[in-house]
C-alpha cells in the first residue's frame, strides 16, 4: 500500500498524523477530563461539560466555530493549573486511558511508514503536554501540538503561544519540511476533518481517514483515498508486530522556516531514531 522502502539517495520524505479520531478513538484532551477531576484540576460541572463535548466530537467531529468554542474553553478551563502536575497526571494514566483506544490500523500504517524509512509526526491541536507522551508511546518521530503560555510561576496564563489549527497545522508541515529536508510531493497525510484540508492538501499522498461529512464530499470531489478505521486494539496486544527499537525521549525544539514566521512560534518535539539507515 505505502510502496518500497525509501531510496535513501532522495530527499528524505514524513507522514503526517492527525491525532484525535484519525489515529486514536476519541478526543485526546477530554480523555484525561476525569483524571484531571481525580487530580483536583477541574470540578464535577466540568468533567460533565467535557464528557458532553466528547459526545459531540465523536458524534460528528467538530466544525470551525465548534473547535473555536472548545479552545476558548479549555484555555479558561486551564488557567492556573500547574504545568508539572498536568504532565505528572498524563504520565500515570497514559496507558490506562490512551493505549486501549489506539486505532490498530493507524498503529500498522506507522509501523509500514517506519519501516518505508519514512519519519512520522503526529500534528494535533491538543496541548503538547498530552500529545508529546502520546507521540512517544506511537514511537513518532516529532510532534506539532498546541502550546499554552507558562507564567514565572509554573502555571498555564489561560493565553495560548500557538495554536496548531486549520492552516496553522500547514504552516508547520511546511516548515518542518524546510528544516528537515522533506519532498512534500513524496510525503502522506492522514486526517478526519474538514479543517484539516489545508494539512492534506500540502502533501502528495492526502488521505481522508473516518472523515466527517464535509471532508467525505471534500476528499471524493479530489478523489483523495477515504480509510475506515474501526478497531481500536491496546499496542501491547499487537506485539511483536509493534515493537519498535529503543528510541531517545522527545526534545522540545522550535521548528525554522518562513512558514514559522506565519504561524508564530511553531514548537515540535523531536527525537532521532538511534540507529540511522544506511
Amino acid at each position: 500500500m505505502l510502496g518500497l522502502v525509501e531510496n535513501h539517495s532522495l530527499p528524505r520524505t514524513a507522514a503526517f498524523f492527525d491525532l484525535d479520531k484519525t489515529v486514536i478513538a476519541k478526543s485526546s484532551t477530554l480523555t484525561f477530563s476525569k483524571s484531571f477531576y481525580q487530580g483536583g484540576l477541574i470540578n464535577r460541572r466540568a468533567v460533565l461539560r467535557t464528557a458532553y463535548a466528547q459526545f459531540v466530537f465523536l458524534a460528528g467531529g467538530a466544525d470551525h466555530d465548534q473547535m473555536e468554542r472548545m479552545r476558548e474553553y479549555l484555555s479558561a478551563l486551564c488557567k492556573g493549573w500547574n504545568v508539572q502536575q498536568v504532565k505528572e497526571i498524563v504520565a500515570e494514566t497514559l496507558h490506562d486511558l490512551i493505549d486501549p483506544i489506539i486505532y490498530d490500523e493507524a498503529a500498522s500504517l506507522i509501523e509500514d511508514h517506519h519501516i518505508a524509512g519514512r519519519d512520522v509526526v503526529i500534528v494535533s491541536t491538543s496541548g503538547a503536554e498530552v500529545v508529546e507522551p502520546i507521540g512517544e508511546l506511537l514511537g513518532a518521530d516529532r510532534v506539532v501540538a498546541t502550546r499554552m503560555v507558562v507564567g514565572a510561576d509554573g502555571c498555564f496564563t489561560g493565553e495560548v503561544e500557538y495554536y496548531a489549527y486549520g492552516p496553522t497545522k500547514a504552516e508547520a508541515i511546511k516548515a518542518l519540511a524546510a528544516s528537515e529536508g522533506y519532498d512534500l510531493s513524496r510525503c502522506y497525510a492522514y486526517s478526519d476533518s474538514i479543517t484539516d484540508v489545508p494539512m492534506l492538501q500540502s502533501v502528495g499522498h492526502p488521505y481522508a481517514v473516518n472523515p466527517d461529512r464535509a471532508l467525505r464530499r471534500e476528499a471524493t470531489a479530489r478523489d483523495w483515498p477515504i480509510l475506515v478505521f474501526n478497531r481500536p486494539v491496546r499496542l501491547k496486544q499487537r506485539l511483536p508486530a509493534f515493537s519498535m527499537p529503543p528510541r531517545p525521549a522527545l526534545v522540545a525544539a522550535a521548528a525554522v522556516g518562513a512558514a514559522a514566521a506565519t504561524a508564530g512560534l511553531v514548537w515540535y518535539a523531536s527525537k532521532r531514531r538511534q540507529s540511522t539507515p544506511a
